[in-house]
């Protein structure tokens, strides 16, 4: 009988010690928990919780073990919840930025055969190929027109330097005419009359340079006006007909840059002077 009390003590003590442990684990609410005697009863809590209290003693315990983690369980549950709504705002930006962005076209792709214009201009101008014709004719008027219109920028610039030069010859010679000769020595006077007889040579000099400048700068824009430079649609021809496909006005402008250095070089081959 002494062993059985014995023992039933120690059971009544190990369940007072478990009890706090297992009401914090169980519930949010902190229980005035009225413990059954011999660990049997259940302490009500206010929170809601159900705790197991041990022996003849008022529990007012708040379970924070259940706080923590439902806490835990709640802030897990939020950032899910901000990581999904994040890849979906990634996901509708990366796809808005996709569409607003086009796809730059590759020019090389779009060229085919007129990839050769890249090449030597020997390589070509002197292809027996028909492919290249048009393109050999676009060049050639392209450096003659070039080479008119170089002469006749020549001849307007020689034509306002010849005409400078003459009105600074008109002006001295007005300067000599205005020269008071009277008191002169018959030495002076007669050196004095050969300077002026000088200048007036060198002015009819120049009245006959610049007739012939004018006549020249008449020629050159004749030649100009008989050789215009080709013009876009005559290119657009010339690269149609090489790459056998309508062409647009990205390959047009490509084309122009391209062939710009082969007709400099085509006009200087054939410039005169």
């Amino acid at each position: 009988m002494t062993i059985r009390k014995t023992l039933l003590a120690s059971l009544a003590i190990l369940a007072l010690a478990a009890a706090p442990a297992l009401a914090g684990a169980g519930g949010n609410g902190g229980g005035n928990g009225n413990g059954g005697s011999h660990g049997g009863g259940n302490g009500n809590g206010n929170g809601g919780g159900n705790g197991n209290g041990g022996g003849n003693g008022n529990g007012n315990g708040k379970g924070q073990s259940g706080n923590s983690g439902a806490s835990h369980g709640k802030s897990a549950s939020a950032k899910a919840a901000k990581s999904q709504v994040d890849d979906v705002a990634d996901d509708t930006t990366d796809d808005t930025n996709t569409a607003a962005t086009p796809k730059e076209k590759n020019i090389h792709a779009k060229l085919g055969r007129l990839n050769s214009l890249q090449r030597n201009i020997n390589a070509y101008m002197n292809s027996k190929s028909k492919k290249f014709a048009g393109i050999q004719a676009y060049v050639t008027q392209a450096a003659v027109a070039q080479n008119a219109q170089a002469k006749l920028d020549a001849a307007n610039a020689k034509l306002a330097a010849d005409q400078t030069q003459l009105g600074t010859l008109t002006q001295q010679l007005a300067d000599l005419n205005a020269t008071d000769t009277t008191n002169m020595t018959t030495e002076e006077k007669a050196a004095f009359d050969a300077q002026v007889a000088d200048v007036q040579a060198q002015i009819d000099a120049q009245n006959a340079a610049i007739a012939a400048d004018t006549q020249a700068v008449t020629d050159a824009q004749a030649a100009v006006t008989a050789n215009p430079a080709p013009d876009d649609a005559t290119l657009d021809a010339a690269l149609q007909d090489m790459a056998n496909k309508p062409v647009d006005q990205q390959v047009t402008d490509w084309a122009k840059d391209v062939l710009a250095d082969k007709i400099d070089q085509a006009a200087a081959a054939t410039s005169t002077p």
